[in-house]
């Protein structure tokens, strides 16, 4: 079955044209990073285990293609795949061969599988003094729980995340969605990976990043270090509301929908006050300032919830644009998928899938005026480029080829 691509277009001049990734990562957070380079002009070369390949193929829904899930077909957009046994002695020689002409190295096991491998960040770069090499983990390369497994819901959990998420009095929940971590552990990625490349520019040498799951997460949780250091703070779940501004949260319409309002100083509330028909509240000396409303929040909420319990979602909107409150519809993906700023600025790209017809894919971010990234095309199927990849960087024949597929290296 062919691989699902749009038509292609022209690479030439984008950012990382003339880049090689290897990405030999799994699951989401090294992918979404390589994925990301791709959209830019990378060439990333998928390398994946020839029997089943990356796990993320089978995880989410099935796509109905052969080439896996939809979470495949979106996080292994652009890449080129081949298969590869990394255990295998021969394996390891050829990603050596392959990292020796390549830019870019993407791994995410355990912190020293791939130097049980044979494959070190020391052993690629002595062949290649040049070479970037990301490592993802859980835990990142050193400390004491380096060894230990981990995955997004565990770095939710350790850095602190999820103890801040869900009810005041309730259990602490997924903060929306599981994944989360390994995304934010993408972005980090991708930072370090152009800051090498930048560094690189000027010295000629390669350096390892290494990104660590709950690291990504823990650098957005903005004061709550040095609160608690200061004043031994410790702050707790605050469900629907937040700890550092009032009123600051969701609130429920009266058509059951929610709304997001968010009034960081004394101006915005003022403008939702006049836009509630209440504009005393602004100058009252109960309510004035953003301490005085934190400190009696369940009021000053409970005023802004019978508001908007008494209009629908799209009157309590309409109000708070025209009064210039920060206002925001909770929106599901049913609204997302209808909503006109979404097809405005084009956040989702309609790719064909066969079998189904078009789909739509979140689009290349961030937004480049010049050299925009491309959406080409979605998860190849496992080992299509196997031939062109081997045969043009490692001179190997179909001949070659055949006999390591037999060996069980590819």
């Amino acid at each position: 079955m062919a691989d699902v691509v749009r038509v292609l277009s022209n690479t030439a001049n984008l950012p990382l044209t003339g880049i090689r990734v290897l990405d030999a990562s799994t699951f989401i957070a090294g992918p979404s990073c390589a994925a990301t380079l791709a959209e830019f002009g990378a060439d990333v070369i998928k390398v994946e285990h020839p029997v089943g390949g990356d796990p993320l193929r089978n995880l989410g829904t099935d796509s109905g293609t052969g080439a896996g899930s939809l979470l495949w077909l979106n996080e292994g957009r652009n890449k080129r795949s081949v298969t590869l046994n990394l255990k295998s002695a021969r394996g390891s020689e050829m990603f050596r061969d392959m990292a020796a002409k390549s830019d870019v190295v993407i791994e995410n096991f355990r912190p020293g599988t791939f130097d049980k491998w044979g494959l070190s960040y020391e052993t690629l770069r002595a062949a290649n003094k040049g070479l970037i090499m990301l490592k993802v983990s859980g835990y990142g390369q050193d400390g004491p729980y380096r060894d230990l497994p981990g995955f997004a819901r565990i770095a939710h959990a350790v850095s602190g995340l999820s103890h801040l998420t869900g009810s005041v009095d309730g259990a602490p929940l997924t903060p929306g969605s599981t994944s989360l971590a390994d995304y934010m552990s993408a972005l980090y990625g991708v930072i370090g990976i152009m800051m090498a490349l930048r560094s690189r520019d000027g010295t000629g040498q390669g350096q390892m990043v290494d990104v660590a799951l709950y690291e990504s997460v823990f650098r957005a949780l903005d004061e709550i270090a040095p609160a608690h250091a200061m004043n031994g703070t410790v702050r707790g779940r605050q469900g629907i509301h937040t700890i550092n501004a009032c009123p600051h949260g969701h609130f429920k319409c009266t058509d059951d929908k929610w709304v997001a309002i968010a009034c960081t100083n004394d101006k915005m509330f003022a403008r939702l006050s006049v836009a509630m028909g209440q504009p005393d509240l602004a100058t009252s000396q109960w309510y004035q300032t953003v301490q005085s409303r934190i400190d009696d929040e369940d009021t000053v909420n409970g005023i802004v919830q019978k508001w908007t319990g008494s209009l629908s979602q799209a009157e309590v909107q309409m109000v708070c644009n025209t009064g210039d409150v920060p206002c925001g519809a909770v929106m599901s993906i049913t609204d997302i998928a209808k909503d006109p700023h979404y097809a405005a600025r084009k956040t989702l790209t309609d790719m064909m899938v066969e079998g189904i017809g078009p789909l739509p894919f979140p689009s290349p971010l961030p937004r480049l005026s010049e050299t925009p990234g491309q959406l080409n095309s979605l998860g190849p199927h496992l080992g299509a480029s196997n031939l062109d990849i081997y045969g043009d960087l490692l001179g190997l024949s179909e001949a070659d080829l055949a006999q390591l597929s037999r060996d069980g290296v590819i």
